[in-house]
């Protein structure tokens, strides 16, 4: 799968190092639409020639500068429509809560890409409001994620692009053959955003994204 290919250290240093050379005043440029990348996480390095099982072992292909353009994730999804690719992506986000992982899938996603949120899954079995998650529902909501990262990893159904939005990483990311996409908001910018949402638990939240920080530094 293509997504073994786009966690590998070669590939990782290949786009670092394509990134760094066409930084114009700092900045990445889209190169289909011409405006600024603002976040780092919205890089998406497209191969002009698709990488294919037949192609992807072909450095001048796989690995060619002048085949990679770096373009916004959604400019990736216009380009991939346009040319009618037929391979699906899979992109594991993951973060903070609080991060704004939802609302980045919210302006990248397409008609016909499948979303696995927990806080969705949560909102739509228990008919509460989002984010109460009534204990009695808890084995009923996780198997409900784990049949849609099924259908995610064996490619079950006709969705397009699918965006898992896990706590988990690199383990999942290799069985869900997914590229891994880090929402890099820090943690007091996540707390901050907490304390500004009337909508959820403060106490009970903080404790979720002090769990989570101390998890990711460990």
């Amino acid at each position: 799968m293509n997504g073994d290919f786009y966690r590998s250290d070669m590939w990782r240093k290949v786009r670092a190092s394509v990134i760094n050379d066409r930084l114009k005043d700092g900045i990445t440029i889209c190169e289909y639409c011409d405006k600024p990348i603002v976040s780092a996480y919205d890089i998406i390095g497209h191969h002009k020639i698709s990488l294919t099982p037949e192609n992807i072992d072909d450095v001048n292909i796989s690995l060619n500068p002048d085949n990679i353009m770096l373009v916004h994730h959604k400019c990736h999804n216009i380009i991939h429509n346009k040319l009618g690719y037929k391979n699906r992506e899979v992109y594991l986000v993951y973060g903070s809560p609080l991060s704004g992982k939802t609302s980045y899938v919210d302006s990248v996603k397409q008609e016909g890409d499948l979303v696995i949120d927990m806080d969705n899954i949560w909102q739509c079995i228990s008919g509460c409001n989002r984010y109460v998650k009534p204990n009695r529902l808890k084995a009923v909501a996780f198997g409900v994620r784990d049949n849609l990262l099924e259908c995610v990893k064996y490619r079950r159904g006709k969705w397009q692009n699918a965006y898992p939005l896990i706590s988990q990483r690199e383990a999942l990311a290799k069985e869900l053959g997914a590229r891994v996409i880090y929402i890099d908001t820090n943690k007091e910018e996540c707390i901050k955003r907490l304390e500004a949402d009337l909508t959820r638990d403060t106490d009970e939240w903080k404790k979720y994204i002090d769990t989570w920080w101390e998890n990711f530094l460990a």
